[in-house]
């Protein structure tokens, strides 16, 4: 029978089952015959698609040594044509009878689409100009027992793309541009930070208390202890405990876990970047999280000029610095500055629609940051840092001394999204357990989200923590950024997924 992926030339949909059993029984006569692929333990690579076709004119009338997936073949007789894909790109074969032998020759024609192949030739141009192989020899490496995707609808399904990023990479290949994108902004943050004598620490990722910020844990269970277990929600308290012991500058990039809703922005689990240097504070994280991601944009696009979520983005370093207080003045029209009463500032929210959650007292700062919340931040387009946030929302931020209220703490927003949040951090063991305490009442009151009390973080504190700056930027999203991706499922290999009855 004729396959042509999922398609006969006649374009009437082939059985799937009878080209499975077409496909084992072509492996199955070839292990009769001593040439089982998955015998084959390597393979010498000598030579890339990419390479080959970039610089054609050192290629050419060359040997070359390639290995990599064949997408596509056309046969003609004693002649054929083939595409090979491989890590870089893809290359045209020129396949002929004469130059194979005849057993060779119709030992190609019996390969199929998705089989992975080594190749041995000599570049050159065809006719038409296309820069090929000229094939002197073809040997199978692995054999694919399941139809590709028809080759001129691809993988367009996103349900199915995000399940089976293997296929997805296979015949969406411009996919994996996202993927380098990714690579390249960690090695850059990570030379950035490295160049600025941060050292880079691993902290636990199971914890007896869960800490470092208002989400949701995901719960597991310690057999030999017999404890529960939580996986971490954040990487502060362990980094700051660092800080404690005189490691005066530490990062970690790691994966964080919050048992929470899924949408274009949220995966239950995700990568971030913690970062505390000590003698330093929220105004030093600044500088910081604008020179990471504006100088990534210049070092891997040549351009501080990037789209997004159909927004032009200006990256250039300068980035706006607005305090809440004047961004809800600004963009909402109340002037909280000029309130001082908790009652009267609920009622200047509740004025322009905002609702303040059930959980929550109903205070200035409370109101504060509701009405930014509801009304502010879908309007910030450019990069923006909104700083001085109230302390009931920031329970390990330093406060103001100006105005005890708020906190030195700020958000990085680029496109109606928070891409970084940093504080300079509370060092006053005895104001961090008043914050606790707080905390629990909350909890107590039905907020899962409120932090535990983390007596041995409090010992640390105790100790002595010297003034520090911390920081945490949320690496999925900047890659969205620089990729221009509209969900955070495009840039993450392997996204959290609903399983399939």
């Amino acid at each position: 029978m004729a396959e042509n992926n999922v398609k006969t030339p006649e374009n009437q949909e082939v059985d799937l089952n009878e080209i499975l059993k077409v496909r084992r029984e072509k492996l199955a006569n070839l292990k009769a015959e001593g040439k089982d692929p998955f015998k084959i333990t390597k393979y010498e690579v000598t030579d890339h698609a990419d390479a080959i076709k970039a610089d054609f004119e050192a290629f050419e009338d060359k040997k070359v040594c390639i290995a990599g997936r064949m997408m596509s073949r056309r046969i003609m007789g004693k002649a054929s044509f083939c595409n090979v894909q491989d890590a870089g790109g893809n290359i045209q074969l020129y396949v002929s009878r004469n130059d194979l032998g005849d057993d060779e020759y119709a030992a190609f024609k019996k390969l199929d689409i998705g089989d992975i192949i080594g190749v041995e030739g000599v570049v050159f141009k065809t006719k038409t100009g296309e820069i090929s192989i000229h094939t002197a020899k073809i040997v199978l490496l692995s054999k694919s027992l399941l139809p590709l995707p028809e080759k001129f609808h691809g993988l367009k399904d996103t349900d199915t793309r995000f399940r089976q990023r293997y296929v997805d990479l296979i015949v969406n290949p411009d996919v994996k541009r996202n993927f380098i994108i990714r690579s390249k902004f960690i090695k850059y943050m990570r030379k950035y930070l490295d160049d600025m004598n941060y050292i880079e620490v691993e902290t636990p990722v199971l914890n007896t208390i869960v800490g470092g910020a208002a989400a949701r844990p995901f719960v597991t269970h310690h057999n030999t202890l017999d404890i529960p277990m939580y996986m971490r929600i954040a990487t502060e308290l362990p980094l700051k405990r660092l800080i404690v012991g005189g490691m005066d500058r530490v990062y970690e990039i790691g994966r964080i876990f919050r048992n929470e809703g899924m949408d274009p922005k949220h995966n239950p689990e995700f990568t971030t970047v913690e970062l505390y240097q000590a003698y330093a504070d929220f105004h030093d994280m600044m500088d910081i999280a604008e020179g990471i991601i504006s100088g990534a944009a210049k070092e891997i696009h040549g351009t501080y000029e990037v789209e997004w979520l159909g927004e032009k983005i200006n990256l250039t370093p300068g980035w706006r610095r607005l305090t809440m207080v004047d961004a809800v003045k600004e963009y909402a029209g109340i002037d909280f500055g000029a309130i001082t009463d908790d009652a009267e500032a609920v009622k200047a929210a509740e004025s322009i629609g905002v609702e303040l959650a059930d959980t929550a007292d109903k205070t200035w700062g409370n109101a504060l940051y509701a009405c930014f919340d509801q009304k502010v931040e879908e309007k910030l387009i450019q990069p923006t840092f909104i700083t001085m946030y109230p302390v009931e929302v920031s329970p390990l931020t330093k406060a103001s001394p100006e105005d005890p209220r708020l906190t030195e703490r700020f958000e990085l927003f680029i496109c109606r999204s928070e891409l970084a949040n940093a504080y300079s951090e509370l060092n006053d063991p005895i104001d961090q357990r008043q914050r606790f305490e707080k905390q629990l009442e909350l909890r107590e009151r039905g907020d899962d989200e409120a932090e535990m009390l983390d007596e041995d973080f409090l010992t640390a504190l105790e100790y002595g923590m010297a003034p520090t700056g911390g920081m945490g930027i949320g690496i999925d999203r900047a890659v969205m950024l620089l990729t221009g991706s509209d969900t955070i499922r495009e840039v993450i290999l392997f996204p959290t997924m609903k399983p399939i009855d």
